[in-house]
């Protein structure tokens, strides 16, 4: 038995060091005082003094980040409204449209952006913005979708017929009885459209505009001649606030159950 747990122990630790060594490896250079990406040669803070003043990668920070937090917003409004009406249809049409949701996913992204690229050529959109946004919407979409459905079809679709049958209209009943109940896959939908948007690089590649790009696309373009330890420190500060966030969200929702247990066992 002993055996058996110090086995399990070592492949976990094998996997999360498989996962958090290059992690810790790219904070860890970071802080070097020199360029070099094999040799630590000091312990210093100016790399995170010299990413604020490079206006080059700021602004793909800040163009990742609107484009990141329009689309997903936008993919959840379209997906959720899409979640509904797919959940309404007969069996031979929900399935159809189920396997139209699953062909964005299962589809290669190079297949999607050069797609994408050809249809903006197409219609002669100017690359920028506009054709970011709307491309990151597109395959953001499916996962909002496939994030709202497992709710839809986990809450009584009576309790939304006695609330019409009350007398409030479809559009209220919606935001009183079926939001509610949906809220946590819109939350998980938009959140994983977020993180999707904030770290693709495929289809923004085939997308992008001179005066547009993100900071995947403008990462890439550094490593044509060398990677600076700048991104690094900018890679360790994004690392640290997802981290932070995660740790809050899973702290929050640990409170939120310790609360139920203790109001269960007091009644």
């Amino acid at each position: 038995m002993k055996k058996r747990k110090w086995l399990s122990n070592t492949y976990i630790g094998l996997i999360f060091a498989f996962l958090y060594l290059p992690i810790g490896v790219l904070i860890a250079y970071s802080f070097n005082e020199s360029k070099s990406r094999a040799v630590f040669t000091g312990f210093t803070f100016d790399w995170y003094a010299k990413l604020f003043h490079n206006d080059v990668i700021i602004q793909s920070l800040i163009n990742t980040l609107i484009i990141a937090v329009v689309s997903s917003i936008v993919a959840t409004i379209i997906g959720t409204a899409a979640a509904v009406g797919i959940n309404s249809m007969n069996k031979w049409m929900k399935s159809a449209m189920m396997n139209l949701t699953y062909l964005p996913i299962i589809n290669p992204e190079i297949v999607t952006g050069v797609s994408m690229m050809l249809l903006f050529v197409f219609l002669k959109l100017q690359f920028g913005f506009t054709t970011l946004i709307i491309a990151h919407i597109t395959f953001s979409l499916p996962y909002v979708i496939l994030n709202v459905l497992p709710k839809l079809r986990q809450m009584d679709k009576f309790v939304y017929e006695a609330a019409l049958d009350l007398g409030c209209t479809p559009l209220l009943a919606f935001r009183k009885v079926i939001f509610p109940e949906i809220l946590p896959g819109v939350i998980s939908g938009m959140l994983m459209a977020f993180t999707f948007s904030l770290d693709d690089f495929v289809i923004s590649y085939f997308t992008t505009g001179p005066t547009s790009q993100t900071l995947p696309v403008t990462i890439f373009s550094m490593t044509r001649r060398k990677v600076s330890p700048e991104i690094n420190a900018l890679s360790t500060i994004i690392f640290i606030v997802v981290l932070a966030t995660l740790l809050i969200v899973n702290f929050k929702d640990l409170r939120k159950q310790k609360k139920v247990q203790r109001s269960e066992v007091g009644v």
